[in-house]
């Protein structure tokens, strides 16, 4: 029966479920990184302090991560489908909220709102991925959507520098609710019918860590925060240390993203070839040789050389992503689905608050002054070091514990 239930969808409705879960992860995304450029025209219209308005983007982040396991539980109890319409139904009222806020308060609430909204695309898309893609082609569905992720993330800051011109703050809250609505049609229309679900509604959450999935979620953690180290530390140095303008700065730091978008589904393509471990283990391998190029090529060849350590890195990245949520949910049973995917995006949020934080003060640490702006271009340069060294050994650490995770297995299951 299990196996009757796993059966993939048809070629043609496949490709609109495709279509669906992908829009929704844009949304989800896309959400995550339209709002920031606009912090300083609420600044403006609100007459609020800049640590006041950063709320805003706060607001998405923090509902956001408490929201992930809980979506992936609900979809596993409920029905993937019935939670999927129901997180993009509450994104677009949300959105919809957001973009008539008469108050600073209310928009944050609104955020909020919209930030849980995202929780349940985020999740539930990547468990209805799983269950709609064919056997053969899991990796690749999973690195779709880490396509579709790092679009969203990317086209937020121009996108809405777009329309703040033309539309005002919100305009960038206007321009998501018809995308909302018309993926909440194409749900309906495409998501295959939800089955009848397990009964355990008591399950313990420790059931859901099989041999597999506890060393992936904690190696999410560590690549999730070495990724934010370069969003956070990259603008200092490329600034501070080596001279260039705000639009150079956005151009160089765009390098990135772009490599992203481009390297998803290949990777995924890989993932399906090779098999998860193989491209696993190879990801890994190119994270930490591309965060030990970060700290010590630019100060060698300073813009070509954070680039070629970003060329790196990057499709590192997008080889982890594809291959660590193919294994992670391999074999996770069907009902617990919704629950492993809603870890995985807690442990890459945590990564993520991790790499924002403890990582930025180790920079602070190896700069020797919080005062960036005033520092010499050397102690910005040795901050960059001292934060991608470390960077290089905790990949590294992860790369031990997924080796350890597969010698522990027993030779026939690996």
């Amino acid at each position: 029966m299990e196996q009757m239930e796993d059966r993939p969808a048809g070629t043609g409705r496949r490709r609109g479920a495709t279509l669906t879960l992908s829009l929704s992860m844009l949304l989800a995304s896309l959400g995550t990184s339209i709002a920031n450029i606009a912090l300083p025209r609420l600044a403006e219209d609100f007459s609020a302090p800049f640590a006041r308005v950063q709320g805003v983007v706060v607001a998405y982040l923090a509902a956001l991560t408490v929201c992930v396991v809980l979506a992936g539980r609900l979809g596993d109890l409920y029905g993937l489908k019935r939670m999927q319409l129901s997180g993009l139904a509450l994104f677009a009222a949300a959105s919809l909220l957001s973009a008539l806020a008469p108050d600073l308060t209310l928009l944050m609430a609104a955020r909020a709102a919209q930030g849980a909204g995202a929780a349940f695309l985020m999740t539930i898309s990547m468990a209805l991925m799983r269950e709609t893609a064919g056997e053969a082609q899991i990796g690749r569905a999973m690195g779709l959507l880490g396509t579709v992720s790092a679009l969203g993330t990317a086209l937020g800051p121009s996108l809405g520098g777009a329309l703040i011109p033309l539309a005002g703050w919100r305009g960038i809250f206007w321009v998501q609710v018809p995308l909302a609505l018309a993926a909440l049609a194409l749900a309906f229309a495409t998501l295959p019918a939800d089955g009848a679900r397990g009964a355990r509604r008591g399950a313990n959450l420790l059931a859901v860590l099989e041999r597999r999935l506890l060393p992936n979620l904690l190696v999410n953690i560590v690549v999730a925060a070495v990724m934010m180290t370069t969003l956070v530390v990259g603008p200092f140095y490329l600034g501070l240390a080596l001279g260039l303008t705000p639009a150079w700065v956005g151009l160089v730091m765009s390098v990135g993203p772009v490599i992203s978008i481009l390297g998803g589904v290949p990777s995924g393509r890989l993932v399906d070839g090779w098999g998860a471990a193989r491209v696993l283990s190879l990801g890994l391998a190119l994270l930490a040789a591309g965060a030990f190029l970060l700290a010590v090529l630019p100060g060698f060849a300073g813009v070509a050389g954070y680039v070629a350590a970003i060329a790196v890195l990057t499709p590192g990245y997008q080889l982890f992503q594809a291959a660590n949520n193919t294994a992670a949910l391999a074999d996770v049973a069907k009902d617990r689905r919704g629950l492993a995917s809603g870890l995985l995006g807690l442990s890459r949020n945590i990564g993520l608050i991790a790499g924002a934080s403890l990582m930025g003060a180790v920079f602070a640490a190896g700069v020797g002054t919080q005062d960036f702006a005033h520092a010499e271009a050397a102690a910005i340069t040795a901050g960059m070091r001292a934060t991608f060294l470390l960077a290089a050994a905790m990949t590294a650490a992860a790369m031990a514990l997924v080796f350890a995770g597969r010698f522990e297995r027993a030779p026939g299951k690996a």
